[in-house]
Parts: C-alpha cells; sequence; structure tokens
C-alpha cells in the first residue's frame, strides 16, 4: 500500500522559511504530478504548488517567488521551500501525488495526513 509520509511543519515567525518534504513509500513504479495544497481553518483546500515528473511547475499566486516545489524522482519524494512567511500562509499543508503506479492498485492517486504551518510572532 502506498503512504505518503510528509514532515517540516511547526512554528515560524513573519519572514521566516521552511522546508516541507513528503515521501511516497511502496513498491512504486512511477509517479505522475506531485504537489502541494493548503488548507486553513473554515476555507477549501487550495493548489499551492505542483510539479510534473518532468519537473515542469505551477504555483499559486499567493506563493510565486517566495515557495519553490522540487522533487526527487529517485527517491519518489517531493519538497517545498517556503520563504519570506506571512500570517496568511497559516494552514494544514497536504502533500498530493497523481497517478501513482504499483503492481497491486494500478494507477492511483494519494493524498498526505497533513502537516500544520503555523505563521505567527
Amino acid at each position: 500500500q502506498v503512504q505518503l509520509v510528509e514532515s517540516g511543519g511547526g512554528l515560524v515567525q513573519p519572514g521566516g522559511s521552511l522546508r516541507l518534504s513528503c515521501a511516497a513509500s511502496g513498491t512504486i513504479f512511477s509517479i505522475n504530478d506531485m504537489g502541494w495544497y493548503h488548507q486553513a481553518p473554515g476555507k477549501q483546500r487550495e493548489l499551492v504548488a505542483i510539479i510534473t515528473s518532468g519537473g515542469s511547475t505551477t504555483y499559486a499566486d499567493s506563493v510565486k517567488g517566495r515557495f519553490t516545489i522540487s522533487r526527487d524522482n529517485a527517491k519518489n519524494t517531493v519538497y517545498l521551500q517556503m520563504s519570506s512567511l506571512k500570517a496568511e500562509d497559516t494552514a494544514v499543508y497536504y502533500c498530493y501525488a497523481e497517478g501513482v503506479l504499483t503492481r497491486l492498485a494500478g494507477r492511483r492517486d494519494y493524498w498526505g495526513q497533513g502537516t500544520q504551518v503555523t505563521v505567527s510572532s
């Protein structure tokens, strides 16, 4: 069974930085897109950034120039480097893997359990 395990969340002051990691475990042949979404209290889950298997990236307008997404295909891991953090970045951040191909389950999508990021002084 495939699991997405996130790490790196926490409390940071405005203007600070955090790096999130998400590793997909299991017998995985390939993954299409990997990305990050966030959900603030009382709001819907929203796309933060996504990266294709070939390295093309898409960012939400609110994080362009501040966040950088990257991935290591050999490790089935995606990263989110967050800089110049603002209070409005406070949310639970969820890792997403689209089109994960395994022998037993075929191609499916998976979500991580979420990691809290709090930006506050």
